[in-house]
């Protein structure tokens, strides 16, 4: 468990269905700040969609922040926890964050911090942009959560 005090950043997402990518490009953003500034503490990883696969990986980390486009009436963007009892679902197709996170408990003993941070986005169309209002919240999405992580690394100090 050597990565026990470390940070996973999850986009998941399909960057081909425009707005649907918002995770992906977080995550690619924050992969640059990070490596300006050094920032060893911080793992990213992006797929198109969550997997069981996942729990096992989450089981590492200390908090784990998944980031994803949403479709909800939210402004810009939300962050919001997850738990083993938060909106467990399925499908051959897909895992929820709540799902990944109550495999992690139940197959791993494990209970990271894990957080989903929503994105509004707009359109959904194969194309392999996003729309201008989707890149704002997307911008003031990344504003705050460097500063999210920048609060729980000097926690750590």
């Amino acid at each position: 468990m050597d990565n026990l005090f470390n940070i996973l950043v999850y986009g998941y997402g399909n960057p081909g269905r425009q707005d649907d990518g918002l995770g992906y490009e977080l995550v690619r953003k924050l992969e640059r700040w990070r490596d300006e500034n050094s920032f060893q503490e911080i793992d990213t990883d992006t797929n198109y969609q969550l997997n069981i696969e996942d729990a096992e990986i989450i089981s590492r980390y200390k908090l784990v922040i998944f980031v994803d486009a949403s479709t909800e009436e939210i402004d810009n963007f939300i962050l919001t926890p997850v738990t083993g009892e938060t909106e467990i679902a399925f499908t051959t197709h897909a895992a929820s964050p709540g799902y990944i996170v109550k495999l992690c408990q139940d197959l791993f003993n494990v209970n990271p911090d894990v957080y989903l941070l929503h994105i509004k986005g707009y359109e959904w169309e194969f194309k392999e942009e996003l729309t201008k209002e989707a890149g704002k919240n997307l911008e003031k999405a990344f504003v705050y959560i460097t500063e999210v992580l920048m609060k729980f690394l000097n926690s750590k100090t």
